[in-house]
């Protein structure tokens, strides 16, 4: 089940203190043993309500007004979002967190409603189907996608490659040899024990993950990476610096969508777009 975890505002709180370094460091402990536990989904302080604003309805009207809020036991300074099995789960947990607060305070538990509380609402169904919609549109719009590139065995040259032209920077490597489980016999070609099983790279704002594969059959086909420079001299330079060892494919020319742009195959048959982003219209 899952429930919301409420920390009360306090009288600290409310004034903007901010908790001491011991208790950051407990409840960093606490929320690493709730995350390790499978508990916590998310969680987080608030600031006090000097700093908030509330809405209320009253008929067609909107009003607004601007905190402090006077009523500080109805307030919250934080919450979590728990996924556990009961409500004595809940409370074991909460009864062994740090005191969050400089006072007493109060922590407060709060099941969610699930879909089937509703059943007798949505005898049809429409309702609960029309929300896991809704979850999955969000799960969607959190997602991330990754290119994932195989080098057939010169992911590593490759690497140093784009380090030297397109300012890449390792945030991950590791090979076959390196591997905590180790690999199946007979997965690798021969002389691939030591080539990178997985790596991550950035280039700029973009993210690659890449690997050299399990043997040298890999190819490159029906996709380009389109990469977005800045300037006319910055786009000529990278265009000119993958082109090193590769093929022009279309050299580098206004459009009607760029001020320049041109596509190139790199000596590792990756396929990129390189481009000025034109203006928006």
């Amino acid at each position: 089940m899952r429930v919301m975890v409420i920390v009360k505002a306090s009288t600290s709180s409310e004034a903007g203190e901010l908790p001491s370094a011991e208790l950051l460091e407990a409840m960093g402990k606490y929320n690493k043993e709730l995350v390790k536990a499978g508990v916590m989904k998310s969680g987080d302080g608030l600031k006090p309500s000097s700093q908030g604003l509330r809405v209320r309805f009253r008929g067609s009207e909107r009003i607004v007004t601007n905190g402090p809020f006077a009523e500080t036991s109805e307030l919250i300074a934080g919450y979590w979002l728990w996924d556990v099995a009961s409500m004595e789960e809940a409370v074991d947990w909460v009864k062994r967190c740090p005191n969050p607060m400089k006072e007493e305070s109060d922590i407060e538990i709060r099941p969610f409603f699930e879909m089937a509380d509703f059943a007798e609402s949505d005898p049809d169904g429409k309702v609960a189907a029309h929300e896991d919609e809704l979850r999955a549109e969000v799960a969607m719009s959190e997602s991330t996608l990754v290119p994932y590139l195989f080098f057939s065995g010169r992911c590593a040259e490759a690497i140093a490659f784009y380090e030297k032209t397109l300012g890449a920077t390792i945030a991950m490597l590791m090979r076959f040899s390196e591997s905590p489980d180790g690999v199946p016999e007979g997965m690798l070609q021969k002389g691939f024990e030591d080539k990178v099983m997985h790596a991550t790279v950035h280039i700029g704002k973009l993210t690659l993950m890449c690997s050299d594969g399990c043997d040298d059959k890999s190819a490159f086909d029906g996709f380009r990476l389109a990469l977005s420079l800045p300037s006319e001299g910055d786009c000529s330079r990278v265009f000119d610096s993958l082109a090193q060892g590769g093929t022009i494919d279309m050299p580098l020319t206004p459009t009607f969508w760029s001020p320049l742009y041109g596509m190139v195959t790199d000596q590792f048959g990756v396929g990129w777009m390189v481009m000025v982003p034109g203006e928006q219209s």
